[in-house]
């Protein structure tokens, strides 16, 4: 782990410590939510130390505090990670063997995952996955217990807004890639798609069908 530290350049290691910060203040957002719907402090924490899925965090809090089954919001929170499947195959390069293997499994985030194929060396493709994967987990579990604290005390947390947070951070970690025209047909296609079905279909499955954005791209590369 010394030689992950020592590959990450300054520029990369400021960028991966401003998105921990970020995520640290949606883990304060999440943990005051869960606690000022009716939730018991340590699950939250528990949510937070063991499923370490923001949104599918967030999902399953939603659904559960507006009087949805707990199986229910399982499946919804299962159908919103089903992304991480293609983001281990990605990333399985960095993520060594035995246990090592399975604590990176654990550790494979969209952020840490946007970070890792955002680098072509290997050795900087390791540091930057597992600097920003241990980082989040660190800095988000401590934001979480500091949130479910603020939630027991504060109770209205709409006043703070808190639930952007988590909106914010995803779209300052998309908005570099835009830069590309084909990414922004693809990102556009898929937020029709999303926005089209989120009033027929349950949370979560409009995302997932948002994908289909991808095919944009992969049509516009078919010569005429």
């Amino acid at each position: 782990m010394r030689s992950i530290w020592r590959t990450l350049d300054s520029g990369l290691a400021r960028d991966i410590a401003l998105v921990c910060l970020a995520d640290g203040i949606v883990g304060v957002s999440f943990g005051a939510i869960a606690v000022s719907a009716g939730f018991a402090m340590w699950v939250p924490i528990a949510l937070s130390l063991f499923v370490f899925a923001g949104a599918s965090q967030f999902l399953f809090i939603g659904i559960v505090a507006a009087g949805g089954s707990p199986f229910a919001a399982v499946v919804a929170a299962l159908l919103v990670n089903t992304r991480h499947l293609p983001f281990g195959l990605a990333v399985s390069d960095v993520l060594g063997t035995g246990l090592q293997r399975i604590v990176g499994s654990h550790l494979i985030t969209d952020e840490s995952s946007a970070f890792t194929l955002n680098q072509h060396e290997p050795d900087r493709r390791r540091a930057a996955f597992w600097s920003c994967g241990i980082g989040i987990f660190v800095v988000w579990n401590i934001g979480v217990m500091i949130g479910a604290v603020l939630g027991d005390v504060i109770h209205n947390t709409d006043a703070f807004g808190l639930d952007a947070a988590f909106p914010v951070v995803v779209l300052a970690l998309v908005l570099p890639s835009l830069r590309d025209a084909g990414t922004r047909r693809c990102a556009a296609a898929g937020a029709m798609i999303a926005l089209a079905a989120t009033p027929w279909l349950p949370a979560g499955v409009p995302v997932l069908l948002a994908v289909a954005g991808l095919l944009v791209r992969k049509q516009s590369r078919v010569p005429a």
